[in-house]
């Protein structure tokens, strides 16, 4: 659909599947009573293909999109910005913003793809305001196709750095687009997302958006990573269609000790809204 950069892909794919076996006899020692990395649930009955590691459930989990620090005692699987290294000893995500534009990247946009940002009918970027990022435009097969390019790229370059899998954030921008995207504009680019981090050996998560997971066979996604899913009592949704492959951040002490009681097989974190690192007097890390 669209050529991954960097030579020598099938070399390195014999690298990562060296590297998933360490990973295995690794986290074997975690101590999970939920699934281990070594079990042969590969999610292949949903079409995730032979070979490319899920995360392991119900094992200790970090969110590091703030900064890369040193993994808390127990922690088996961490998601980290693509721009950070991977942790040693553990199972990495890596995060990558595929439908919208963080404030550091505006000029590459803008100066590169300026055709690629979504924009109003006066011509202005359209911006989530929360979050102040300019949403990608997704809106048309030929749009599509050169995003998931620049994506691709990306999730090459986690596989290469040595990542296990994908997270692509902001699925649910359609609906902040003022009616310029759809549903379908999301799915079928997540699809392209998806094809290149399974070309890459890597598994991806569907980020949120739980009104999506009737459509996870379309998107090809493997498990879940979902922000607030107790406070928004979501969870469920999640599990009915990927079981214990679903990753919880939790921001409110009592959405995560909910949490905690209600679905003992998932792998659940508390952390800080910003994301800070330990040395921030406002970092805030638990798990269960």
């Amino acid at each position: 659909m669209f050529a991954l950069v960097g030579a020598g892909l099938a070399g390195m794919m014999g690298a990562m599947n060296r590297r998933h076996a360490l990973l295995i006899l690794t986290l074997g020692a975690c101590g999970s009573s939920g699934s281990q990395p070594g079990d042969t649930d590969t999610g292949s009955e949903t079409g995730t293909p032979a070979g490319v590691l899920l995360p392991p459930a119900n094992v200790a989990f970090d969110y590091q999109l703030g900064g890369a620090y040193p993994l808390p005692a127990g922690v088996g699987v961490v998601s980290r910005d693509r721009n950070d290294p991977p942790a040693a000893s553990a199972y990495n995500i890596c995060y990558v913003n595929g439908f919208q534009i963080q404030p550091d990247e505006e000029s590459f946009w803008q100066g590169e793809h300026p055709d690629l940002v979504l924009r109003d009918d006066q011509g202005m970027p359209v911006i989530d305001a929360d979050w102040d990022e300019m949403l990608i435009d997704v809106g048309s097969d030929e749009k599509r196709a050169a995003v998931a390019a620049i994506v691709g790229d990306w999730i090459a370059g986690c596989a290469t750095d040595g990542y296990d899998a994908i997270e692509i954030d902001n699925l649910d921008s359609y609906s902040r687009s003022g009616g310029r995207l759809d549903e379908d504009d999301a799915v079928l680019a997540m699809r392209l997302f998806a094809d290149a981090a399974h070309a890459a050996g890597l598994a991806i998560a569907q980020k949120n958006s739980a009104e999506l997971v009737g459509r996870r066979s379309e998107m090809g996604t493997d498990f879940v990573v979902a922000e607030e899913c107790n406070r928004y009592s979501e969870c469920d949704v999640y599990t009915d269609a990927y079981g214990d492959h679903v990753l919880v951040i939790e921001y409110r002490m009592n959405d995560f000790d909910a949490g905690c009681a209600d679905f003992p097989g998932l792998s659940i974190v508390l952390r800080d809204l910003e994301l800070v690192t330990p040395d921030d007097g406002a970092y805030v890390y638990d798990g269960c």
